[in-house]
Order: C-alpha cells, then structure tokens, then sequence
C-alpha cells in the first residue's frame, strides 16, 4: 500500500493526503481543475472535526486564522432565540474560516508536488491482485497501489465503479455568500433563522466578513431561482430581523453561489477492490447539521488510521466501513430530517415547532452534542 493515488484535491483529499504522509507512504493527488480555485463561502469547522485534525497540528492553526464560537443560536424571523446549542465543555468550540482559507492551509501542510492539477480522471483499471492504473483526460496515466475517491457528490470514480448515483433532492434550494461586515453590529454568535419565508444564516468570519446562506423551499432547478439576485433575495427577506436586510443590501452578486440542495444514499460498501471512497464521494450529506465537510474530514483522518494499523488494503478498507458505516447513517438520516423541520412554512406550525424547540430538555440536547461532537479514531 506505499503508492496512494488521491482523486479529488478538495478538503477529504488533501486531509487523507496529510495523514497518509505522516505515516510515510507515497501519495499523489490528482484533480480536474486547473488550479486551486475554490468557491468563495465560508465553512464551519465543528468540535468532531478539530479533534480529528489535532494531531497533526492544523486544529491550531485554524484556531489562529479562524472566528470562534462556543454554540449555535436559533431565532425566529422576528429575532426571537428559541433555541441555543451549547457546545459541552470537554469539546472544543467550533470556528468558522473562509473555505479557500482552509484550503490553502490544507496545502500547506502537503509536501512539494502532492498535488497536480489539470487532472481529469476518465477511466480506472484495476487488478484485485497487483495495482490500478488511472487515465487522463489530458492523456496521462498514473499508477498506485490504492486509490481513494474524494472527488465529491457528483464522483467520477464512483460513477465508474457502481454505474449510477443514488441522488435525493431536498425539496429546497441554497444560496451562499461572503460579504463585508462593513458597518454591521455582529457578535461572534453563529445564527440560524428559521421563518415563513425560510431560512437564513449568519456566520462571522476573520477579516470583517460574514459567511451567510439562505434556503428556500422549492422544486428542483426552478427557474425562477436559478436567475435570483441579492435584490431578489434582499426581498424575499426583508421582513426578517436585522442584519439580515442589511447584510443582503451588501451582498454581490458576482460571489454569491446557488445550488439545490441534495444528498446521495451512503454508497451500500465503501470500497470495491482497490478503491475506497472517502467524504461526499461516499455519502454527500444536506447541510443542516454543519458536518458534511466535518465528516470528510474523519473519513479521511480514520481511513489513515486503518492503512497504518493493517498490512493488507482489504482488511484496512473493510476497518475503515465497519468504524464509519453507522456514524454516517445517522448522521445523514438526522440532517434530513432537520432540513424537513427547519423548512416548514405555515405560521401555525412554525410556531408550535419553535415552542416544542424551546422546551428541549438540557439533558436531551447534551446527549445529542456529545453523539454529533464526540470523536474516537
């Protein structure tokens, strides 16, 4: 197992690559895009994930370049909080960093030439008894020992292995931005608010920038919102609490990003021979619990893990399903149903949710941060 191929340069790719280094094997990532862009928005980094990158010093260092926050506030429209996630004590808070940020410093942290892009992975030969040779659009060919498959919700490699893509829309749709704080009044709180007219997100970040997102209930790729602006979202919410107005009156419309929302069934096994797959390319999770690049990130810290402590790929891979195939159901099953809760639009039944939200017993969500929160190798 000493030659890794690595497809997909984003966060589980380059987070497998720096473990996999650490523990001395040779390993090369490969991506399709011709540089290291990444879609401008900001990311949450939750108590799971900072555990799981302490070892190897990046939790630190997102501690520096990071905004930090001991919990999650949810409010009405109005601004009225309904509920509050304390993150428990023996974890440590969650930050919030710019994802091209965090992926510069994943780089960082590779050695020289890791990473080569310009990649397009098109077809994948592999032998269950010698190796695996991957081709390139470009014309290439590299060859390894295993390849691990980070390039995310809409996989190539797993397009290959399994010939179909268990997609699941959502039943909204989401827009994301980073824009000035300018003169805003933000706390270092991260906000929720669920309303009538849908959801809206505030994240502070560094820099005097704020990470928001908006979601709306839709069909899927509707026209009407594939051509919203931040005029048509600033109407949309306009109803909404400050500095929701505000912060929408700042937004361009040249970064913001929309996308429906959707998941994909996790994968029924997480390797077939010499490939394994790793972060949305094996279960693409929707958004609301904060943890579809948290769980990118433990695939790949655990997957590392596995490879060290066996010497056969198979009874690494077979390790690796057996310590994330549970976790990783539940977790996806939990973030679709807080999508359906978090989305529901009747006044009258807004209101009963969030008084039900109000009186969750403290013991209740105590045990339900330590299952989200509580990272073991």
């Amino acid at each position: 197992m000493n030659n890794v191929i690595i497809i997909g340069g984003g966060i589980a790719g380059l987070c497998a690559a720096i473990s996999l280094q650490k523990i001395g094997l040779d390993v090369k990532v490969y991506d399709k895009n011709t540089e290291p862009t990444v879609a401008g928005a900001g990311i949450i980094i939750a108590p799971n994930a900072m555990q799981a990158l302490e070892p190897y010093g990046i939790s630190e260092r997102i501690k520096k370049s990071g905004n930090e926050s001991d919990g999650f506030k949810l409010v009405s429209e109005k601004g009225t909080i309904f509920n509050k996630l304390i993150i428990p004590a023996c974890y440590p808070n969650m930050y919030s960093i710019h994802r091209k940020d965090l992926h510069q410093l994943l780089l960082s942290e590779l050695q020289k030439d890791t990473v080569e892009w310009g990649k397009e992975c098109v077809k994948i030969e592999q032998n269950e008894e010698n190796a695996l040779k991957i081709f390139f659009q470009d014309g290439s060919e590299a060859l390894g020992n295993i390849l691990i498959a980070a390039d995310g919700i809409h996989s190539a490699v797993r397009k290959q292995v399994t010939q179909s893509d268990n997609y699941r829309y959502a039943g909204y749709t989401c827009w994301r931005g980073v824009t000035p704080t300018n003169n805003l009044s933000l706390t270092n709180d991260f906000i929720e608010t669920w309303g009538t007219n849908g959801r809206f997100g505030i994240v502070p970040l560094p820099n005097n920038e704020v990470y928001w997102y908006a979601l709306i209930n839709a069909k899927a790729r509707d026209p009407k919102y594939k051509a919203y602006t931040t005029a048509d979202l600033y109407n949309h919410f306009k109803t909404y609490h400050n500095p929701i107005p505000s912060i929408l009156n700042n937004a361009s419309d040249v970064t913001m990003i929309h996308r429906d929302i959707i998941d994909i069934t996790p994968m029924k096994q997480f390797f077939e021979k010499r490939i394994v797959f790793i972060g949305d390319a094996a279960h693409a999770l929707t958004p609301n619990l904060g943890q579809g690049a948290c769980q990118a990130i433990e695939d790949a810290i655990i997957l590392a893990e596995c490879i060290k402590n066996n010497a056969h790929y198979r009874q690494a891979f077979i390790e690796y399903e057996q310590k994330r195939r549970d976790r990783i159901e539940k977790i996806s099953n939990t973030a679709w149903k807080v999508g359906k809760m978090a989305q529901i639009e009747s006044k009258p039944l807004t209101i009963v949710r969030n008084e039900v939200m109000k009186r969750i017993p403290k013991w209740v969500a105590n045990r339900q941060a330590h299952e989200l929160y509580n990272f073991h190798l």
